[in-house]
């Protein structure tokens, strides 16, 4: 057995397989695969072998649209069949949420190449004469829908991996995962020990004790599945090309042809969780005992609906388990804390993912960074917090609403409330309404008495937006108040502190006592942070940004760290609020002996606010004058109480982040994950005017800003204002001109302030003007839009500078 390796992928299903070819297909041949028992010995032999591409997160699409494309190139790659059936299939909708759903979908679509179409009830039945259209609406249709042979095509990846100049070794067990301290990894196995630089962890329904190997927790947990496949029926055997897959979400079900008859599976109410506690290591080629009393209530309904299945035989009943992620996308990527360990995991939809999830991580190592934003999938968006009974309730939850309607502004119940801040229940007892970031519940709006403290999801403007306007109006004209714990935050110190944030930042590094912003940019001039820095003195730093990026920030840190620098991730050590509008200056004075009227904007001190130590810094999301106040989470209801009792009289209200993402739009202030993201440059979003190009340092991008900087952006991101009726741009909305799409949303809501709907995307460069008209599609109706370079709303910023 070879004793030495690049990689070492560990699992011999289909996204192992992917990832050991895409690593080769990309140039790097030592590669090796390492399998327990035979090649498809977990859930990829025993899969339904559906694909399609509809995902809400556009990236994850594109990638399910680049892995159907991949089966043919494999076939011709390696002369196997991967038994392809591209039937095309479509989504039914049996409610105006869902219709609605289908019709933003179909609208992303149009801007990232996919030829989807929406059908009305006639021409389902035409195409699906087996489905009963009683109570249905519509449905989206999509061409590229279809299945294959899963085994067979997982044995072409593995061919073509060889081909390529990779090895697999089958029957040979990973007993342990021991790294080096130099990085590399000691891969022990039944076989013999093999050195590897990098390890892969594809381990599957094994992945967890893969994992545990290193020394590490991934958030996933297995999940009992069933289909069925009937006897022959002359209606689907009769007819003179193959059925289409139909989906029905009203009945939990996915549909298609199997051979002269129909395979049906289920995504049931009533979930049930395998291997809770592990799952043993010899299984393999074997089912779960059938349970159709589970699924009793999908099948009377799939009866109803197909009613050809009341009188078909029954022929195969396929239960077994496969993996969920918590929320149900893959958990790919380098292992945070971790050197040189990759997962490839949690991947519930392999044939649909597998060639994208290869794909993208073979690039991540071999390139450092991926073509395009991964975050949906990548497995730094669960932090160290997660816990196996955290993983188990939202698994569940996932699970059981696969086929449900997805709402903007839905927040899911499950494993909830679990990270809290001292303030919760202050907040609480206030009329708070929750939502969750990264784990921590995080205030959407505060309820009036007598209001619902549950925000009904909606696609269209929700019962939010009244609450909403009433803590735009209290920071607009007097002062609001919310916490702040909902940033990253990290502590930057040592005496190469300064160097290597001018290294690592494309931006100024402020001298002592002030702020500055700075976008973070990968090797390629892309987008993967926009941080606040702090300077507190010549070898002490402090920075912010997004509280839901922290593992992937903190891990990019690590990654590129000095000597003589130490970075600690301080986000749940650092709390506060922020109070802004215009009585924030009165508010704060009130509660320090210090003067403050000489702290100007950007500008950073050290205060003790009422009795608690804090570092403040005078900056705002808002738009408006304000005050960021970091303390220790101990005295946070001290500095609360402070500040609450100099503000109140004052006229401040506590608001929410439904508020928060109303007045950044009043100054067009882009959002993480929105506007700024590994998909875009500074160029393109306007980030660039933040970049020191005159600074010395040779910062991480450099070279990619700068040629883009000379050629210009062939997109630019610009402002709308938008004439909406009761629904408002939520992002992936195409925008038209003169017939043709050319460009998209990011983001967009209602300004509460100006009266107005606000839409942030992208035009062509030469489009991307003010007084540029054009329509943005939202829910299937056009509506006028006209580009703007700012509102209304303080165009010299003065409130927020003054």
């Amino acid at each position: 057995m070879q004793t030495t390796t690049r990689v070492a992928v560990i699992g011999g299903g289909v996204v192992g397989c992917s990832v050991l070819y895409h690593l080769t297909k990309l140039g790097w041949s030592d590669v090796m695969l390492l399998e327990r028992s035979e090649l498809t010995s977990g859930s990829s032999w025993h899969a339904a072998g559906g694909f399609h591409t509809l995902n809400g997160d556009t990236n994850m699409a594109a990638l399910q649209g680049y892995t159907i494309g991949l089966y043919k190139e494999l076939e011709e790659i390696t002369g196997l069949s991967c038994g392809l059936h591209q039937t095309g299939g479509l989504t039914l909708a049996d409610t105006q949420d869902r219709f609605d759903m289908m019709l933003a979908e179909r609208a992303k679509h149009r801007h990232m190449g996919l030829h989807t179409e929406i059908l009305t009830p006639a021409e389902i039945k035409e195409r699906c004469p087996v489905t009963n259209i009683d109570g249905v609406i519509g449905a989206l249709w999509d061409p590229l829908d279809g299945h294959l042979d899963p085994s067979g095509t997982t044995h072409a990846y593995a061919k073509a991996a060889r081909l390529g100049g990779a090895t697999i070794h089958t029957h040979t067990k990973v007993i342990e995962t021991n790294p080096r301290p130099d990085g590399t990894w000691d891969v022990v196995t039944d076989k013999g020990t093999v050195h590897a630089e990098h390890v892969v962890n594809a381990g599957g329904l094994w992945a967890r004790e893969v994992a545990a190997m290193a020394g590490v927790y991934l958030p996933l947990m297995p999940m009992e599945h069933h289909y069925i496949v009937t006897d022959d029926i002359p209606e689907i055997y009769e007819r003179d090309s193959e059925h289409p897959h139909v989906v029905d979400p009203a009945g939990e079900s996915y549909l298609r042809q199997e051979g002269r008859g129909l395979c049906i599976g289920f995504y049931e109410k009533k979930p049930r969780a395998w291997a809770i506690d592990g799952t043993r290591w010899d299984f393999g080629h074997e089912l779960l005992p059938d349970d159709l009393d589970k699924i009793g209530d999908s099948i009377t309904f799939a009866y109803n609906r197909f009613p050809v299945l009341q009188t078909a035989g029954l022929k195969t009943v396929i239960h077994g388990p496969f993996t969920f992620a918590p929320d149900g996308n893959p958990l790919v990527g380098p292992v945070p804390g971790l050197r040189n360990y990759w997962s490839a995991c949690a991947v519930m939809a392999g044939f649909s993912q597998g060639g994208g999830v290869g794909l993208m991580l073979a690039q991540w190592m071999i390139e450092g960074e991926c073509e395009r934003d991964t975050m949906a999938m990548d497995v730094a968006r669960f932090g160290t917090w997660t816990t196996p009974g955290y993983t188990l309730p939202k698994v569940m939850e996932n699970y059981r609403t696969r086929f449900s309607v997805s709402y903007p502004n839905e927040e899911l119940p499950a494993a909830r409330p679990f990270r809290t801040t001292p303030m919760y229940d202050t907040f609480d007892a206030m009329g708070a309404v929750w939502g969750q970031q990264y784990g921590l519940e995080v205030v959407n709006y505060f309820a009036e008495p007598g209001e619902p403290r549950y925000e009904t999801p909606s696609t269209r403007r929700s019962d939010a937006f009244p609450a909403a306007a009433r803590e735009v109006k209290a920071v607009r004209e007097a002062c609001g108040i919310n916490e702040v714990q909902n940033f990253g935050k990290y502590a930057v110190t040592g005496p190469g502190a300064r160097a290597w944030l001018d290294r690592i930042m494309a931006g100024r590094i402020p001298a002592p006592g002030r702020i500055s912003l700075s976008p973070m940019l990968s090797p390629s001039g892309k987008i993967i942070g926009d941080f606040t820095i702090a300077c507190l003195g010549e070898t002490e730093f402090r920075l912010t940004a997004s509280y839901g990026a922290q593992a992937y920030h903190l891990r990019w840190f690590t990654q590129n760290l000095d000597d003589g620098v130490t970075v600690e991730n301080i986000s749940d050590r650092s709390t506060g609020f922020q109070v802004a509008g215009p009585k924030a200056r009165e508010v704060l004075q009130a509660c320090t002996r210090t003067d403050i009227s000489d702290m100007a904007f950007l500008d950073v001190r050290r205060l003790t606010v009422g009795m608690a130590d804090c570092m403040v810094q005078r900056v705002s999301y808002t738009g408006d004058l304000g005050y960021e106040i970091y303390c220790d989470p101990m005295a946070q209801r001290a500095l609360w109480s402070a500040l609450w009792a100099a503000g109140e009289p004052l006229g401040m209200r506590p608001f929410g982040m439904r508020a928060m993402m109303s007045l950044r739009l009043d100054r067009l202030f882009g959002s993480w994950l929105r506007e700024f993201s590994p998909d875009y440059t500074p160029a393109e979003t306007g980030l660039d005017r933040f970049i020191a190009w005159s600074k010395a340092a040779d910062f991480i991008g450099r070279a990619a800003a700068e040629a883009e900087r000379a050629t210009g952006p062939a997109r630019r991101l610009i402002g709308f204002v938008v004439e909406a009726e009761d629904c408002d741009v939520h992002g992936y909305e195409p925008i038209w001109l003169s017939g043709e799409v050319v460009g998209y949303c990011t983001s967009g809501g209602y300004s509460h302030h100006l009266g107005r709907s606000i839409a942030l995307g992208f035009l062509p460069t030469a489009q991307a003007v003010p007084g540029t008209e054009v329509e943005i599609e939202i829910l299937g109706k056009m509506c006028r839009a006209t580009a703007i370079g700012q509102t209304d709303f303080d165009p010299e910023a003065q409130r927020m500078r003054g």
